[in-house]
């Protein structure tokens, strides 16, 4: 989160072979500090949490690659999501990368957890498409990102 500042991270992920629904076993080396984020995660959400409307917003980054400052969060669990959407789909002919949230809709829960349902356009590498995928994300700061929905839209479908 710090531009001025790199921290080495690498990652061993290893995928069950035949299981799309279990989690990979990852082993994970940081050198450096990582800078903790619980300040800025509760002024997020406590920001969000008091929107008197649900915030929407569209094409993040725009199309000179910028992301406003207040926007920079929701970008975030976009690329969080994303992650989620690759663990899930990918193979080893394909290559997903985010290329930009097209949507972002806010819906209001009636528990603790933020929700946002993006639309997420991905490109994948290999074929070169960029595909619209949905995304539901469900955020606390407390038990952090987690995705209940995804799909490519159906122009889109993986086969």
């Amino acid at each position: 989160l710090q531009q001025d500042r790199t921290v080495h991270c690498t990652a061993e992920v290893l995928h069950h072979l035949g299981s799309k629904s279990t989690a990979p076993d990852v082993q994970v080396a940081v050198q450096g500090e990582l800078r903790s984020t619980e300040e800025a995660d509760q002024e997020f959400y406590t920001r969000i949490r008091s929107l008197e409307k649900e915030l929407v917003a569209e094409n993040i980054p725009d199309s000179h690659g910028n992301v406003p400052p207040e926007l920079e969060p929701i970008h975030l669990l976009a690329w969080a999501a994303s992650g989620y959407v690759t663990w899930h789909n990918s193979t080893e002919n394909t290559n997903f990368h985010l290329a930009q949230v097209k949507h972002v809709r806010q819906v209001k829960r009636p528990d603790e957890d933020l929700q946002f349902d993006y639309v997420l356009l991905l490109h994948e590498m290999v074929s070169q498409e960029v595909m619209p995928w949905e995304v539901t994300v469900l955020w606390h700061p407390r038990s952090g990102v987690r995705v209940p929905r995804d799909r490519c839209q159906p122009c889109h479908a993986l086969g």
